[in-house]
């Protein structure tokens, strides 16, 4: 599939640190542009519209990947270091760190950087100015690792199997508040958070941070290596095929032909606008999900299938991992996915109904108001770089037989299918409506509830 993935060399760039003073004040945040306005403003004039990719936050990436030549000299030295034992999820921070989907941040948060992102969702640079950073990037220890660090400035991380895979400099160590992290990040301190269980409950009661060094490319060796490219090469991918926008399109479910619809619809407006060549970053979310999403090995034969039945352009579509963990934490979650892709070149961000969301965990509703996360987007600190374009309504239209956006004046001809119903049809083997999914896609993802057998619970269906 060389026209959905292709391998590039990586230059490493400087890094850039943040400051480490604790400032708690930024200038109100300007609205950001939407489909909403009139394309007759002065910015959607024909010939005024400005080429090229988006900057990076802080005006450059910043990578931490040790150039090669030094590489041996690191592992000597790490050989000497104390050591910090890596989650899968914290390799999978240390992974988006390592490639600047973060920058400008130069490692795991300190606590200057931790506060401000918990109660300013930002933060402010030496130079005044104001990045978004919604979501902690930590590191969490516990007691006896702390005392095993003593004085130390400096610490080596190593994976499950004791491989070195990163240092971590000019370290600080200071209290983690579990209870005041959960409730600022999700609005709530309800027991069954997914991400709070898997990686909060039981981790330390400290938070270690500092730059950080990383000796190699993080990969997993699961056959998908191919589709993780960096920011920087996404970047090279997008100058190579002459894009003059780029918009992102985040996800971690299967493509269906209302997916299709609002990406190609989106490409078409963007033509309107007068942009030359707009490409799409399909970009599925590829860290940490919850036990009963679709796995990504199975997400992405599926998006491969929806690219080989041309529902998609390959020509104009990038489809590529973000190895981010995800936290089901709504409007708060869903800034970071649209600050980490303006690092990766994408200036318009789709954004649809809850994102980022799920159900409560206790109560049968939504955890989060279905409208706040495209509200929020408008409005965040940080991103009025970012043009957000709020998705439009797509069902299944009975009287064309296909996916089209909803019509309120004959809404008896449209069938809404739910992520529970599309389930309940694969997993049963029976066929959606035609159009609703291409037949190569909704074939994998039948094999995929096919390969399921139950756990020893008889509760949670597990991959066989």
């Amino acid at each position: 599939m060389a026209t959905m993935s292709t391998l590039f060399a990586k230059t490493p760039l400087p890094s850039r640190s943040l400051s480490k003073s604790n400032i708690s004040h930024f200038a109100p945040p300007l609205t950001s542009l939407s489909f909403k306005q009139k394309t007759t403003a002065p910015h959607f004039k024909l010939r005024s519209i400005r080429a090229g990719l988006i900057e990076p936050d802080g005006g450059k990436l910043t990578e931490l990947i040790v150039d090669k030549s030094l590489r041996d000299v690191r592992k000597r030295e790490a050989a000497t270091l104390p050591r910090i034992r890596l989650t899968k999820i914290d390799l999978q921070w240390v992974h988006v760190l390592s490639e600047g989907w973060a920058s400008p941040l130069s490692g795991f948060m300190r606590e200057s950087e931790f506060l401000q992102t918990l109660h300013f969702n930002s933060l402010r640079l030496d130079d005044g100015s104001v990045v978004n950073m919604s979501v902690p990037i930590v590191l969490a220890i516990d007691d006896e690792q702390k005392r095993r660090i003593g004085e130390s400035t400096r610490v080596a991380l190593v994976d499950s199997d004791d491989n070195v895979v990163a240092i971590l400099n000019d370290i600080e160590i200071y209290k983690h508040p579990k209870e005041e992290r959960i409730a600022r990040t999700w609005g709530t301190t309800t027991p069954g958070l997914p991400y709070v269980d898997q990686a909060i409950t039981y981790a330390g009661n400290w938070l270690i941070g500092g730059d950080l060094e990383v000796l190699e490319p993080i990969k997993y060796h699961d056959g998908l290596d191919r589709f993780r490219l960096s920011p920087a090469q996404l970047r090279d991918e997008f100058s190579k095929r002459n894009a003059d926008a780029v918009f992102a399109f985040q996800l971690r479910n299967p493509v269906h032909n209302g997916h299709a619809l609002l990406m190609t619809d989106t490409r078409r407006r963007l033509l309107e606008m007068g942009y030359q060549n707009p490409i799409l970053l399909l970009h599925p979310l590829g860290g940490y999900t919850k036990a009963d999403d679709v796995p990504l090995s199975w997400r992405m034969k599926q998006h491969e299938k929806v690219l080989e039945d041309g529902v998609l352009d390959p020509e104009t579509t990038v489809v590529s991992i973000f190895p981010s963990p995800m936290h089901y934490a709504g409007p708060t979650e869903v800034q970071w996915h649209a600050k980490a892709r303006i690092n990766a070149g994408a200036n318009f961000y789709i954004v649809g109904r809850d994102p980022a969301g799920m159900g409560h965990p206790v109560e049968k509703r939504d955890l989060y108001d279905a409208d706040h996360g495209k509200k929020v987007l408008s409005m965040a600190p940080g991103l009025e770089r970012l043009n957000i374009l709020p998705f439009k309504v797509a069902a299944y239209d009975k009287t064309q037989g296909k996916m089209a956006f909803f019509d309120p004046s004959r809404a008896q001809d449209f069938l809404f299918i739910s992520g529970t119903k599309m389930r309940t049809l694969a997993r049963s083997k029976e066929n959606p409506p035609d159009g609703f999914m291409c037949p190569g896609g909704w074939k994998v993802l039948v094999e995929y509830y096919d390969s399921l057998t139950p756990a020893d619970n008889g509760k949670v269906p597990v991959p066989a």
